[in-house]
């Protein structure tokens, strides 16, 4: 990250466009704000295009703007997206949903900085910064026909790729502090601080969702709090099985049973003896977990 910050500072003064490549929720939107914020432009407008959000009908209609009349339902005229982020920053999330049209009109803008609304016979001209960001491959995309090259040649002058956050794990006790204050004053909670066994279940987690998913993690797990650490059970039970601990080096040479039974005890001192939470994170029954605590003798 130290390296990609070290980027941030060398390409945002400059007029560069910039891609930013990586996983969904790795953070591509608020790194496009940060080289807005450290720009030239940082007066002028950042505008966002979501292009997967947006349908194809009115694609076109919100990037170039139309005039009144110029198709069913455009009872007055409207500035397009390009016009907005005059002398600003037009950010374009998630564009290789584009459709190969919509792409060679945008190549136009990028080539000459000039376009016509919908429906007029007037040329505008524009001064924008684009920054693009995708979770795809284009280069692929390129390959399979369906990513203009041309288009694809213009975007990746500067590409930056944000690292999924199962590569950052020794940022994530930092990252999840961070997100909790935030979280804490948000929901107006005492929650101070992670248990330890919270950090072990992040540290072992995927994250597929990357740091979007850490957020909304920590703010259920924030507002489930009831004091002042947030502990595993305030974790999804998805979550929850991550925590339990591994057996110890001591304890290779036990036998499959043994270790079975201290896995059990473990897990249910972690739920404080909650048979339906700790049977979810074993993964299995709460008839086969009473059945392994009665066979074990556990039911003191």
């Amino acid at each position: 990250m130290r390296e990609i910050l070290h980027l941030l500072e060398l390409v945002a003064p400059s007029e560069a466009t910039v891609l930013l490549l990586g996983e969904t929720g790795t953070g591509k939107e608020l790194m496009a704000q940060a080289i807005h914020k450290n720009s030239p432009r940082h007066l002028d407008p950042f505008v966002v295009v979501n292009c997967a959000a947006l349908p194809e009908t009115l694609l076109e209609s919100e990037l170039f703007g139309h005039e009144r009349g110029s198709f069913t339902g455009a009872v007055s005229r409207k500035e397009g997206r390009f016009l907005l982020a005059h002398r600003g920053t037009l950010f374009f999330d998630e564009i290789a949903e584009l459709s190969l049209p919509i792409q060679a009109k945008i190549l136009r803008v990028l080539q000459t900085r000039e376009f016509e609304p919908l429906g007029s016979t007037r040329t505008l001209q524009v001064d924008v910064r684009l920054i693009a960001a995708t979770n795809r491959d284009l280069e692929v995309r390129v390959r399979e026909g369906r990513f203009r090259d041309d288009l694809f040649y213009r975007l990746n002058v500067f590409p930056i790729v944000l690292p999924p956050l199962r590569e950052r794990l020794d940022e994530l006790p930092l990252l999840a502090q961070y997100v909790l204050k935030r979280y804490r004053e948000k929901n107006h909670r005492q929650v101070k601080t992670l248990a330890p066994e919270v950090l072990e279940s992040f540290r072992r987690y995927s994250w597929p969702g990357n740091i979007r998913e850490l957020e909304n993690i920590m703010e259920r797990g924030v507002i489930l709090c009831q004091g002042e650490t947030l502990t595993l059970k305030d974790l999804p039970l998805g979550l929850q099985r991550y925590g339990v601990e591994a057996p110890r080096a001591e304890e290779a040479e036990l036998e499959l049973p043994e270790l079975e039974r201290r896995l059990i005890t473990r897990t249910l001192e972690k739920v404080a003896g909650q048979r339906p939470q700790a049977a979810e994170i074993l993964g299995i029954s709460l008839e086969e977990l009473n059945l392994k605590i009665r066979s074990y003798r556990l039911e003191e």
